[in-house]
Order: C-alpha cells, then structure tokens, then sequence
C-alpha cells in the first residue's frame, strides 16, 4: 500500500490541473454575456473577410490573455461589466450593419474588449488553481466560441444567409442592451 502513496499524491496534482484547465474553459462558456461576444468575433471576421477572418479572432484571445494577467495580479481596470456589455453591442451592431472599417480599426477594436473580457476572467481565478491551466483554458474555450461565429458566419456568402448573419449580430447588439442595463441597475 506505501508503495502506490506517491501514485495517489500525483493523481491529487493532476485532478487539480484539470479542474483549473475546466474551471477556466468553462467561465467563458457560462457566461451568455462572454458567449455572445466572442461569437460576434468571429462573425464579424467572416463578415469581413480575409484577413480579418484570421486576424480578429487571434488578437482578441492574445490581448484577453494580458486582461486576464491584469485581473490576476489585481491591476484594477473600471467598468469591466460594463465594458462586457458594449462589446456586445458594438461588435453585433458591426456585423448587422455590415460594417467594414479598416484591418487595424477592427482588429484595436476588438483587442480593445477583449481586456474587459480577460479581465473578468482573470479575476475569478479559483482558490488553489493553477493559473496558466485556467488562462490556457479560458484562451482555448474563447477559441472555440470564434471559431463557432466563423463558422456561422460562412453563411454571409449566399443571400439569406447575410440575412441570418445580420439578423444574429442584430440579437447579439439587443442582448447586449440588456447586459448593459443590468451592468448599471
């Protein structure tokens, strides 16, 4: 039996590993406020085109993962729930009106966000996690959810799909309305 104690340790260690991995690609995840936005990243890129396509949903977990380094250290950044809520806004109101600035405007734009949402991550770290399990899992579930608006997005190319893909950026913004109002209630 003293033989397998060092084995048990170890898998104690690992199990808390997972658990900051999971607990970190679930924040994002269960947030609808997280969830919206980060899909209307990648809508937003399909809309766009190459190479926003690529371009938008690689800044945004980039300068997330710096917000989440912020949120960690306890670096205070204002209105982070609110923040939340205008990226929903704005980033449906880009992809209902079709709107198509500049690769760099809408790449700042994005990174611009994505602080508020990284920080709100960062600075619900669970007690006793590992932090870069956690940022790694919050990075790669915010991947994801680009990676479901890119593929949503695809239907931009044919006529009724721009309508379905407007129609979403248009909830995404309403959605986002209401995070707003309960940011500030």
């Amino acid at each position: 039996m003293l033989a397998f104690v060092p084995a048990i340790a170890l898998a104690h260690q690992e199990a808390g590993q997972a658990a900051g991995f999971l607990s970190g690609f679930m924040h994002p995840i269960s947030g609808f406020d997280h969830v919206l936005a980060m899909v209307a990243v990648g809508l937003w890129g399909a809309v766009l085109g190459s190479p926003a396509i690529w371009v938008l949903p690689v800044a945004f977990p980039v300068v997330m993962a710096f917000g989440g380094l912020m949120g960690l250290l306890g670096i205070p950044v204002p209105g982070v729930e609110i923040g939340i809520a205008v990226s929903a806004i704005v980033l449906g109101a880009m992809v209902l009106a079709q709107l198509r600035p500049p690769l760099w405007l809408a790449a700042t734009l994005v990174a611009f966000f994505a602080i508020f949402h990284g920080h709100a991550h960062g600075r619900e770290l669970p007690e006793g996690t590992s932090a870069l399990l956690y940022s790694l899992g919050f990075v790669v579930a915010t991947g994801l959810l680009h990676l479901v608006g890119i593929l949503l997005g695809e239907a931009h190319r044919w006529a009724a799909g721009r309508q379905a893909v407007r129609a979403a950026g248009g909830g995404v913004a309403l959605a986002g309305l209401f995070f707003l109002w309960r940011a500030i209630a």
